[in-house]
């Protein structure tokens, strides 16, 4: 009886390359094989569902007033309606578009601290109830052993410094 057992290594597998057998990252996660610079997605695409909100919302409340006393169409219907609008005009409000990319933040960024820039990190967050888009710029100073670090947070819609703080860099680098 020579039945294969799942998990054990068969003659098929004796050709297998140990170096293949491990985890390696999928193609389109390889960052090596990039070619063109990356676009941050923006705010905007958010106004595309705000319109089918605001167009089943109609629709809802169309239905309401047309089959008024229709045994299968209720009041329920126009609140339904109404909240599914409230949402759509929220979303369209919410959808502020991205004028200020990473690129632009960080340059804001280099421009406000005081110091000469070396290595930075951005982040995009959105604040407040309408959703603005904001740039968190964390900048280091530009010395083997950054002496400064910043935290500088830029509105991604005009461009505006929010606020900035800058300190002397309690981290030690120096093991590295």
């Amino acid at each position: 009886m020579n039945e294969d057992l799942p998990g054990e290594p068969t003659d098929e597998d004796a050709g297998v390359d140990e170096v293949d057998a491990g985890d390696r990252l999928p193609d389109d996660l390889d960052i090596t094989t990039l070619e063109l610079p990356y676009v941050f997605p923006n705010n905007n695409r958010r106004r595309l569902p705000a319109v089918l909100y605001i167009a089943t919302a109609t629709v809802f409340i169309a239905v309401a007033l047309l089959a008024d006393g229709s045994p299968r169409v209720n009041s329920g219907f126009v609140v339904a309606g109404v909240c599914i609008a409230a949402f759509g005009v929220y979303s369209w409000v919410a959808g502020w578009n991205l004028d200020i990319d990473e690129l632009d933040a960080l340059a804001i960024a280099a421009k406000t601290v005081g110091f000469p820039v070396g290595h930075a990190s951005a982040q995009l967050a959105w604040r407040g109830v309408l959703s603005r888009p904001t740039w968190r710029i964390l900048v280091y100073s530009n010395e083997p052993q950054p002496e400064q670090r910043a935290l500088v947070f830029v509105d991604g819609v005009d461009g505006a410094v929010l606020d900035q703080i800058v300190e002397a860099n309690p981290e030690d680098f120096s093991e590295y």
